[in-house]
């Protein structure tokens, strides 16, 4: 594995503040979900307080991670 760039994940946070409708057309736009995809996340992350949204490179997820911060979204790249 050395030298192939190490697999990161792109976690959504719970806020009080966005709606479910909000979040899934986020990751529906951002993330490349589909409609199903993007609903269960939205559950997940509700009642878990997180749930991984995308695994992949970490320049790609830095790039969906900063669109999905000016949504007003929470995430972090773990």
């Amino acid at each position: 594995m050395r030298g192939e760039a190490e697999e990161k994940s792109l976690l959504l946070i719970n806020d009080d503040i966005n709606t479910f409708d909000h979040v899934i057309r986020s990751l529906v736009e951002v993330c490349g979900h589909d409609e199903i995809q993007a609903e269960q996340c939205a559950l997940l992350t509700h009642h878990k307080g997180g749930c991984v949204v995308k695994l992949g490179d970490a320049a790609v997820l830095e790039n969906m991670c900063r669109k999905l911060k000016q949504l007003n979204l929470d995430t972090v790249i773990i």
